[in-house]
């Protein structure tokens, strides 16, 4: 197994203050002419589900209710996965670029969780026009703009 170096660039943040990104002092530099984007791809590292057993669990019971009864690792969006790593889309609400705050909508992460990289979103590289979905999710939301008014409570069996 080849390793790799991977370093935090700074946490999430989720408090009375609201839900923002804080950048270690070293990457505020990182943060120039990001203004004008208005979302952003947030690699995040899982760090509660960062042991043996999350790491090799490569198949589990679906979480989902309309879908397959098992599901490999990479069908799912699970925590549990060989390296924690996430990936969320994110609205852009402030720049704080002199003290390296990024304020957001939301994050599907913990208050003080690693973040890993920050990358602008930009439709000619992320988007998919007309992605094909499996029947058991193809009626979830199209877009993060409507999934966060959506009742993930009928797709989910917790």
């Amino acid at each position: 197994m080849e390793l790799f170096t991977v370093n935090s660039i700074g946490k999430v943040c989720v408090d009375k203050k609201g839900t923002r990104l804080e950048l270690d002092k070293e990457y505020i530099p990182a943060l120039t002419n990001l203004e004008g984007f208005s979302y952003i791809n947030i690699l995040w590292w899982f760090d509660q589900c960062d042991h043996s057993d999350s790491r090799s669990k490569l198949i589990e019971k679906s979480p989902y209710k309309d879908s397959p009864e098992m599901l490999g690792t990479f069908a799912t969006r699970s925590p549990e996965r060989p390296n924690p790593i996430a990936l969320t889309c994110a609205n852009i609400t402030y720049i704080e670029a002199e003290n390296g705050v990024i304020g957001l909508t939301y994050i599907d992460a913990e208050h003080g969780t690693p973040i890993l990289d920050i990358k602008p979103y930009t439709p000619s590289l992320d988007r998919v026009e007309n992605p094909s979905m499996p029947q058991w999710c193809a009626s979830w939301p199209k877009n993060v703009e409507t999934s966060g008014d959506y009742d993930w409570s009928k797709v989910f069996n917790f």
